[in-house]
Formats: C-alpha cells, structure tokens, sequence
C-alpha cells in the first residue's frame, strides 16, 4: 500500500487552505487599509442625503421705488411620503385632513388632497405640498393631534405677495414650479457677488411670465444646501449641516404704479360703460377687451401697460386649479391671460395717418399747403369703387394739417392712389417700427404687418383657400393709407411710432426694467445698483421740418376746436400741458369698431406718448380718446424733471 499518496494529498489540500486565507486576509488589508476612506465616504453617502433649499427671488419695485412684488412666508401643510405609503385606511386619512383644514378657514375636497398626495415628486424626503396659507390655528391643532395625523407637519415657506393686488399683473407676471421642458432649457445665473450657481431642481419656484419670466436669472436666489442624516429606510433622522439660501436680485422698472393704475380703472370703467350700448350706426359694443401704453420718448422705458382683462397673480403663488385657469381663459369670450398691450394685434385706422403724411412729404408728393378738394367721396378703379369719410362727410378744400386734424379719409385716400404701385407707404411704416416686433423685454411679444405687393402675393401662393386674391390693388393702397385691410399693429407699436415722433425720429426699443439692485438695499445706498439697462436705439426716422412741422400742426388740433378728440379733452387745461394726437376709428366686419386714440405731450417738450386701442367699442374719441386723457390728468401733475439731450433741438 502506497502511504505517500494520502499525505501527498494532505500536503496540496494544507497548501489550497493556506492560499485561501492569505488572498483573504490580503483583501482585508487591502479593503481596511487602502481603500478605507473611500468606503467610508460611500457608507456616509449612504447615510446622508444633500437637499437644494429653496432662496427668496428677489423684488419688483416701480419706478419710485414702491415695491410692487415682494416675499412672505406661509404656513404649508405637507406630507411625508414615505410615512402616507404605510398608512392602511388613505382614504379616511386624506379626509381627516380635508376637514381639519375646512374647519379652520382652508376648505378643500378630499379629491383634492388625494391628487396632490399623489402627484410625482422627485425629490422623496420632501413633503407633499398639501395646502399653503393655512392659518395658526391649523398649526397648533395639527402639532396636538400628530398621533393621528403622522407624518403631516407644517412648514414655513417663502412665497410671492403682490401689495397692489391686480395692478400691473400683465407686466409682472407670476412664477409657479419648474416644467421638465423648464428644468431642460434654463440657464442658471450666477450670484452677482459670490459667483455662485442659481441651480435648479425639480422642485425650483420659476418665473412663469412677465418680468419674473424674463428676468429670471436676476431675481431667482441662490439656493441654500441642507444635509440630513438618513435611517436604513430613507427617514430623515437628523440635520447635519446647512448653508442658508441667499436672496435673488432686486429689479427695478420704469413703471409708474400710480399712472398703471390710473390708466387700468380708466380703461375697466369705460369698457363697462359702453358695452352693451350701440355705436353710432346702430351696431352693440360688446367692449370686451383693451389696452393702454405710456411711453418716455427720450429713452423708450415704459411707464404704464394697461391691458384688459387681466388677472391676479397671487391665485399663481399658491398653485392655481385647473377649473380657475379656465376661467381666466374665458372672460366674456376673451382671455384674461393675454396682454393685449404687446399681443394684440389691430388695424390701427386714421392713426396711421402719421405715417402715410410722412411718406408723402418725404418723397415730394406733397407739401403742408397742398390742398386737395374733399367732397366726402373718394372714386377708385373702372367701374369705380367709393371710399368715403365717415358719415359722408364733406370738407372742401383742405390742406395736410386740417385733414389730420378733421381726419379727412379722402384726403389720404387721394394720397394713397398717388402712391400705389410704391412701397413709399410701407417703407415709413418700417422706419417707425411698425412691421416689426418692438424688442420689449417681456415674453409673447406680437409682430403686427404691412403688407407689401410681394406679401400678397406670397401668401395667396401659399395659403391660395385663405388668401384667394394674390394681385394688388389700388384699393388696397387707399386702405392702407388709413391703416385698414392690409396692416395691422400691437399697441406697444403704435405708441413707440408717437412716441419717435415726438422726440424728432429716434425709434427705441421699449424697456420695462430699469436697473438691477443688490437684494434689499436702495439705488441710492453704494453698491446698490447692480447693472443698468440702457436706452437701446433701434433706428431713426428722417423727419426735417418740412416734413414735421405740418404734421405738429395738424396733430395739435386734433383735441382742441374742431378736432375729432375735442370732446374728450373738454375740460382738460392744455394751456401748460398741450396734448397732440390722433383719434382712429378701425372698421371690423360684423362687429362694432374698434376705437383707437394714440398721442404725445406736452407740446414743445414731449415727455410722455400714450396710445390705447379698445375692442369693439366705437368711435375714438368717445371710447379711447376719454381713456387717455385719464391717463393725461396724472401725468400732467407729474413734477417736471430735466428733458434729455436726446429730445433737444425737437421743439414744436
């Protein structure tokens, strides 16, 4: 028997142990020794979680400083997920929380609470937003009664407050949670003073619309950063370290909050009075929507941009339902949602008249004592088709400063005949900025247009069902010449053209903000004023005298005497504070007119051009013409401040 085999075979099973243990025990040494700070840092990973804490966005403060939107905090009642999944009976406990809440002043539906409770979250160990702006009271019962409410607690969060309620809601916009799209395509500012990134998560507070929309990266803070401690389940068991959130920018606008107001009750109070009542041919108003704009003409900030209806932005703070944003969608068939100051888009009638007369004397058709003999009707074509005044009326012999103040149409109907087979009409239209969208630095900003030949052809070969009639016609030059059928303009553009006007041809891109403030601290404190947005000039229209001063003329009669406006400005004391302007009376096929009115003042200094456009609301004069002088009454008590170089050289 061979003895050597089994001890053969104890010897390589001794050497396989020995092997064994020692690649163990060198994986020890290795994992204990070499690689221990990076396993302890992945079991503290494990342990920890690192939460993005929500800054205060920074505030909106009107041109004298009065703050139009600012901060507050609000009680909001949350739910920890994970603590709601092992509930047993969710319905009995989504409804306990319905009527806790409907007890103490904050009714909801259960349903309600069920589909926030069930709404996607990223972020688990946050709490389910349930209801925001809950009282005290709700606080303190929840707090004593936590054995039968688990996991709901009571935080304070920061939220938007509007002091002035509606006012202004158009330019300043609302915020409300980041979309995925959102999440996406913003950019993250950086922190003026430290640098630091304003990152967002999915959960971040952006600006929505308005001027939080389009300064964003200035008012958003920068976030603070909070690390908890975690159990093996995912429950947050303690703080462990927290860096506080940093307030965003402070924006500081053009705007006037006393003149917005002005100009919005006076636009509300006259769409109320005239809808439902008949205009002058019989045809109902139904007066559903407006606007109003008022302009600096020496640097192009906005001072007022009224629009009708509107909405509030605080129902956006806290989350707005479904069913109410419909609601909004249709107020008298009209959405509240739309500002109508830079989105609507109007054919601007006889105030348009500004730049056909323009065009004319700038290519030698005309002079200011050209007459031409108005006999109430104007004959185009073969056979011939009539273009007449309103009413008929007939005004003899007049020159270009009485046929702007009477609004003669057939003096610029003869105009726009002489000028057919020209893009002379078109191309002064372009230089006052009215083909294209002004650069307004608010979001969903409209373009308007004036066709030219070639855009009618365009799209009649394009759309042929839509645009049956791609030739152009003499009638469509005359229309055009009284800003009808082929053009249409944003109010915003109509009284960015009076306002280029009035300062002698400089065409500025419109500005709402003004400057960038350090967080809580005044322009006049050092270092207070962060940036500045400067006056932009986009470009200029030629206007020498001899093309100026007849139209100055003609204008400045248009609120006095026979002018169509004078009986909107009866009462009015122009003798300091002249007013020059245009009524404009647009034709709408099957409904009533819309009523335009679009000026400058005062006379000789220009500070101030205002333009409001009604819808379905008559005559300007009767409608728009009342709703600007509103505006004029306040402006006119404005204190008189120094006139920028930029209007020198332009008195009238």
């Amino acid at each position: 028997m061979d003895t050597a085999s089994p001890r053969i075979r104890m010897s390589v099973l001794g050497v396989l142990v020995v092997a064994c243990f020692v690649a163990l025990f060198a994986r020890l040494w290795y994992l204990q020794i070499m690689e221990a700070p990076t396993l302890v840092e992945q079991a503290s990973a494990q342990t920890r979680r690192t939460l993005s804490v929500e800054a205060p966005r920074g505030r909106i403060l009107d041109a004298n400083g009065k703050i139009l939107v600012d901060n507050r905090t609000s009680l909001v009642v949350e739910v920890d997920r994970t603590v709601f999944a092992k509930v047993k009976n969710k319905d009995a406990y989504e409804s306990a929380i319905a009527d806790v809440l409907t007890r103490f002043g904050a009714p909801i539906k259960t349903a309600t609470v069920q589909r926030r409770l069930s709404a996607p979250q990223s972020e688990q160990l946050r709490g389910a937003p349930v209801a925001s702006d809950v009282s005290q009271e709700v606080m303190v019962y929840l707090s004593e009664h936590s054995a039968d409410f688990p996991g709901v607690s009571v935080t304070r969060q920061s939220m938007r407050v509007y002091p002035y309620g509606m006012a202004a809601a158009n330019v300043l916009g609302y915020v409300g949670h980041i979309t995925a799209d959102g999440l996406k395509t913003l950019t993250a500012g950086t922190d003026p003073e430290t640098g630091a990134t304003k990152t967002y998560g999915s959960d971040s507070i952006v600006g929505l619309a308005g001027i939080e929309a389009t300064y964003e990266q200035d008012l958003r803070g920068t976030p603070g950063v909070e690390t908890i401690e975690v159990d093996s389940k995912g429950r947050p068991v303690r703080r462990v370290d927290y860096a506080a959130p940093k307030p965003g920018s402070d924006v500081q606008l053009h705007l006037d909050i006393d003149v917005q107001m002005r100009a919005e009750q006076a636009l509300r109070d006259k769409l109320d009075v005239l809808r439902g009542s008949p205009q002058r041919d019989g045809t109902i108003r139904r007066a559903p929507a407006g606007s109003v704009v008022a302009l600096n003409p020496v640097d192009g900030g906005v001072i007022a941009l009224a629009t009708y209806p509107t909405f509030d932005p605080a129902e956006f703070a806290g989350g707005i339902s479904q069913d109410r944003y419909n609601e909004l969608l249709n107020q008298n068939g009209v959405s509240a949602l739309v500002d109508r100051s830079i989105s609507g888009q109007y054919a601007p009638g006889s105030t348009f008249k500004l730049v056909t007369a323009t065009a004319a004397i700038e290519n030698g058709l005309i002079n200011g004592n050209t007459y031409y003999d108005d006999e109430g009707v104007y004959k185009v074509g073969n056979p011939p088709r009539e273009f007449s005044n309103a009413g008929g009326v007939k005004n003899g012999g007049i020159a270009l400063p009485q046929a702007l103040t009477v609004s003669s149409d057939v003096y610029f109907y003869w105009l726009g005949d002489r000028m057919d087979g020209t893009t002379h009409i078109q191309d002064a239209a372009s230089a006052y900025g009215l083909n294209a969208r002004t650069g307004i630095d608010l979001p969903n900003e409209s373009a308007g247009y004036v066709w030219t030949a070639a855009d009618k052809k365009a799209l009649h070969q394009k759309y042929p069902k839509q645009y049956p009639d791609g030739d152009w016609f003499t009638g469509d030059n005359v229309q055009l010449a009284v800003g009808q059928y082929v053009i249409t303009a944003t109010p915003i553009q109509i009284a960015r053209a009076y306002a280029a006007f009035a300062n002698g041809g400089t065409v500025y891109q419109p500005h709402v903000a003004w400057r960038v403030l350090r967080a809580n601290t005044l322009p006049t404190e050092e270092g207070g004023i962060l940036r500045t947005i400067d006056p932009v000039v986009v470009r200029t229209v030629s206007l020498p005298p001899e093309v100026r001063d007849p139209i100055v003329q003609g204008l400045a009669g248009v609120t006095t005497g026979l002018g169509t406006a004078a009986s909107a400005f009866v009462g009015f004391d122009q003798s300091t504070f002249k007013v020059v302007g245009k009524t404009g009376t647009a034709q709408v096929q099957g409904k009533a007119d819309t009523s335009l009115f679009a000026s400058y003042a005062p006379l000789g200094a220009p500070r101030y051009a205002v333009a409001a456009v009604m819808e379905e609301s008559g005559f300007g004069a009767e409608a728009s013409g009342e709703v600007v002088r509103h505006v004029y009454e306040l402006l006119a008590q404005q204190p008189l401040t120094e006139v920028s170089s930029a209007t020198q050289g332009t008195r009238d």
